[in-house]
């Protein structure tokens, strides 16, 4: 299978003049199609900045990325937006806007500004306010949403998209741990739907637990590429996290990691 994308020497420096830093430098790698991938590492270790170039969101770096088998810069913005959607860390205020009017947002790159919406549209909106679970909310501002219910409502304007690859930059950060148990939970069920899907995490605990695929990063270079049982080892969690860590085994629980 074609790889979700493939990155090659991708270099990323932030700021300007004496102020500029590289955040990822000469990386090499291959993100895979069809599959749940976990970023993790220390802060500051290049993953928002790494999820923001494979989204479009940085404008200026050196290398290449291939996405979905085609240059990055072969895609029209319409088509890209049709086949990945980007959800940042920060949303923005949906102030007045009603869950409904929210999830259609994401019909934008298939009718435009002006254009009416479809049988289609409607379709598509509808689909993915069930998926998501969100019948009971429609008509509710957005702004009167508990946290979880809000990250549900952004997930389903993607999925409202139609895109086939999501890109989330850290969705539980700002939750309590039953609502980020809630959206990781969905997020893996529209993985398992054939999905692919990238996102940001700083638990590495729900990363093993909810991942299919974990890539590693630390100062901007991969340190693991692997699977959750390559990742819950004590010597290498210490080499993510440059601190001691522990792992406990839990029969038929997947195991939890925690500082030594």
């Amino acid at each position: 299978m074609t790889p979700l994308f493939e990155i090659r020497n991708l270099t990323i420096a932030l700021g300007s003049g004496r102020a500029s830093r590289a955040v990822i430098e000469n990386l090499d790698l291959d993100i895979p199609a069809g599959r749940m991938v976990a970023l993790i590492g220390h802060n500051g270790s290049g993953k928002s900045t790494l999820l923001k170039a494979l989204a479009r969101q940085i404008g200026r770096f050196s290398g290449d990325i291939r996405t979905m088998g085609r240059p990055q810069d072969a895609w029209s913005a319409r088509d890209h937006a049709r086949a990945l959607a980007y959800l940042p860390q920060y949303t923005p205020a949906a102030e007045g806007m009603t869950v409904r009017q929210l999830v259609a947002l994401g019909r934008y790159p298939w009718h435009g500004a002006l254009g009416r919406p479809t049988a289609a549209d409607k379709e598509a909106v509808e689909a993915a306010i069930v998926e998501c679970s969100l019948l009971d909310y429609e008509g509710r501002p957005v702004d009167t949403l508990s946290g979880g219910e809000r990250q549900r409502a952004w997930l389903a304007m993607l999925l409202a998209q139609g895109a086939n690859a999501l890109l989330l930059d850290e969705p539980i950060s700002a939750l309590d741990i039953a609502h980020q148990i809630e959206v990781m939970s969905l997020v893996h069920r529209l993985s398992q739907a054939g999905r692919s899907i990238v996102v940001v995490l700083h638990d590495v605990n729900l990363a093993a637990r909810f991942a299919d695929h974990i890539i590693a990063l630390k100062h901007g270079k991969v340190v693991l590429n692997g699977t959750a049982a390559d990742l819950m080892q004590p010597a290498t969690l210490s080499r993510v996290y440059g601190l001691a860590m522990d792992v406990v085994e839990r029969p038929g629980r997947p195991p939890l990691a925690s500082a030594v």
